[in-house]
């Protein structure tokens, strides 16, 4: 990477780190870590926090404290953020009792918990049914002068709901309210879900006409928490649910339904958006190739892959051309369940049938490999498709760094 456009400032270095960390490449970005401190580049707090939360995500809290401490030793000046991402990482481990202890030694350590920091232990405890603990954690907020925050509230709600209080949600709704805290269908959402959950349609519906008289305008997760009545065999409840709220904005239903389809298949709600499609349909829905994406995507997501194959099959066997988003679709599926064969044979199968890929496609495939670690067969592809000019040189520069094709840089 030598006289490759290293990055000369912390906010570059900073950008390129989380990138590499969001696409799991914590070894790279700790190495990228080493050579920039050589050449007298000094991270900063917001670099450890990218670095500590993609160590927890891809190897779990230990290594993440372990690496804590490594940069401690090394002069490393961590700020209250890097702790607040161990405290995620053991609650989201369900170490709880460790995320207590850890939250006690910070005035040891330099630091005041911040509202931040009591949320995430809020939430842990609350998740666990811990109402006395959580109570406490609460009044010491107020003592200390921590205030509530519209998190804290959501927090209480959504626990709540997912423990079946319902009524206690409402109250803590209204107690929202009354503080002057700004209500929104991330407040709602949990409970919609809850009562859908049981079955309890009439409340549903009072529940959104509450909602919406308090001008909260619904979002994916509303859509995906009236989609649950579809588990309790209520799917056209739940549909007429939607067909209402649709009825209530301003853009075309044709663009509505499209959007609630493709926000069930980004939710894992694959299965209910199926049943809903058909609902859709029956009332003058005619699905396009952005909604055939959007379950492909959704069915590959739960790792149907043979599934998403036979669907795409069928929309062939009933004159739907697939056009390039719709092969992207599987192509991607695939390539991120390690099936880069069979996205090769996808991508085969799209050139016969004179779908032309496009730049998308040539990234997927070479991003597949590199994952797969075929990481020699991936940079080839890279050079032949650097040489046939069909990939920009900013997507080119961004390969190249992010799998660390050296020879390939060096040739370029």
């Amino acid at each position: 990477m030598e006289g490759h456009g290293l990055p000369t400032s912390t906010v570059t270095y900073n950008t390129l780190v989380k990138g590499l960390c969001m696409h799991g490449n914590l070894k790279q970005s700790l190495q990228l870590l080493d050579k920039l401190r050589k050449k007298g580049l000094v991270p900063n707090a917001f670099t450890f926090s990218f670095l500590l939360q993609a160590a927890y995500k891809e190897r779990g809290v230990d290594e993440a404290m372990k690496l804590l401490d490594e940069i401690i030793a090394k002069g490393g000046e961590p700020n209250l953020v890097s702790y607040n991402v161990l405290l995620t990482g053991l609650c989201k481990e369900e170490r709880t009792e460790e995320a207590i202890s850890l939250f006690r030694e910070l005035p040891a350590k330099g630091f005041s918990p911040s509202v931040v920091s009591y949320n995430i232990l809020l939430r842990s405890l609350c998740h666990e049914g811990r109402w006395e603990e959580a109570n406490e954690l609460l009044a010491e907020m107020d003592k200390r002068d921590q205030s509530p925050s519209v998190v804290t509230y959501n927090i209480l709600i959504t626990s709540l709901s997912f423990h079946g209080r319902t009524e206690q949600a409402f109250q803590v709704l209204d107690e929202m309210t009354r503080s002057g805290f700004k209500v929104s269908a991330t407040s709602y959402n949990p409970i919609v879900a809850r009562l859908c959950k049981e079955g309890k349609v009439d409340l549903v519906v009072q529940c959104i006409d509450q909602m919406i008289h308090r001008r909260c305008t619904p979002n994916d997760g509303t859509y995906c928490a009236v989609a649950m009545l579809c588990e309790q065999g209520k799917v056209q409840e739940a549909f007429f649910i939607i067909q209402s709220l649709g009825n209530k904005q301003s853009n075309p239903m044709h663009d509505f339904y499209k959007n609630v389809i493709s926000s069930l298949c980004r939710k894992g709600n694959t299965y209910a958006a199926f049943q809903m499609l058909y609902e859709m349909t029956k009332y003058g829905f005619t699905p396009d190739s952005f909604t055939y994406s959007s379950m492909i995507r959704g069915m590959c997501r739960e790792g149907m892959l043979d599934e998403a194959l036979k669907v795409f099959r069928i929309l062939e066997e009933n004159d739907h051309v697939p056009n390039i988003d719709n092969y992207n679709a599987l192509i991607l599926g695939f390539c991120k369940a390690r099936r880069t064969d069979m996205s090769i044979e996808i991508f085969l199968m799209m050139v016969n049938k004179g779908c032309v890929p496009n730049e998308n496609t040539y990234t997927i495939l070479v991003e597949g490999l590199a994952f797969e670690e075929k990481t020699d067969i991936a940079a080839d592809l890279l050079k032949e498709l650097c040489g046939k000019e069909v990939l920009s040189q900013s997507t080119v520069e961004r390969l190249s760094m992010q799998f660390d094709f050296k020879e390939l840089i060096a040739a370029e």
